[in-house]
């Protein structure tokens, strides 16, 4: 049986490496220079569905994948972090933060809902018109314009684990699988610019908190 401390421990700082592998396979985890698997997953709920490969499309991105929505470490540390570190990664020219796990997108939803990553929505006024216009309020001389909601983190939903095979990430530990019922995804976060993976830190033992947290994402942005 694996304790919530699995999720929470590497709080010393060590050194990110790639994981090994010692069987041979045609598959080797995603690498600097690679572009993303165009692999479906789901944002928001089932039908809502999001290419990978063009995710971060002509934009400068932070993708970070968790073991588990709602487990120790990924809701006290990993998610918590880049929700507040949220503004100070776009002032360093990150235009899109999204976190991915092996989860159904109704719980990752409702786990984003609970760390606010989905921020908040503004309400924007114009008076376009000083006349009245059919299907305006005619007390009302103008129109309402609805901003788009600024999202400080995507949540995305990785159900079959499509994407973290592709990229061959998977967290393939008999303890994590007997707590949480299947195969995870190893805790990393990459940057990405236009689809490509220009870093990315894997955690050593795939569920550590070290080198993935948004701090050390923050520090290594120019």
């Amino acid at each position: 049986m694996i304790s919530s401390s699995a999720f929470l421990k590497g709080t010393r700082a060590v050194q990110c490496f790639r994981p090994l592998h010692t069987t041979l396979i045609a598959n080797m985890p995603i690498k600097v220079g690679e572009k993303l698997p165009a692999v479906e997953v789901h944002e928001n709920e089932p039908g809502n569905k999001v290419s990978m490969d063009q995710l971060f499309k002509g934009k400068k991105g932070v993708l970070f994948a968790v073991p588990g929505a709602f487990t120790p470490g990924c809701s006290k540390t990993h998610l918590p972090g880049f929700v507040e570190q949220a503004a100070a990664l776009k002032s360093k020219g990150v235009q899109e933060v999204a976190c991915i796990s092996i989860n159904d997108a109704f719980v990752m939803a409702a786990w984003g809902k609970e760390h606010g990553a989905g921020g908040k929505s503004r309400h924007v006024l114009e008076h376009v018109s000083s006349r009245v216009r059919p299907g305006i309020n005619p007390t009302f001389k103008g129109n309402i314009t609805f901003a788009k909601i600024a999202f400080k983190v995507r949540m995305l939903a990785d159900p079959t684990g499509a994407f973290t095979k592709a990229v061959d990430l998977l967290l393939d530990n008999d303890q994590i699988v007997a707590v949480l019922g299947n195969k995870r995804s190893q805790r990393y976060a990459m940057l990405v610019e236009d689809g490509v993976v220009k870093n990315i830190n894997v955690e050593p033992d795939g569920t550590g908190l070290t080198c993935s947290l948004a701090s050390n994402m923050l520090s290594e942005l120019v």
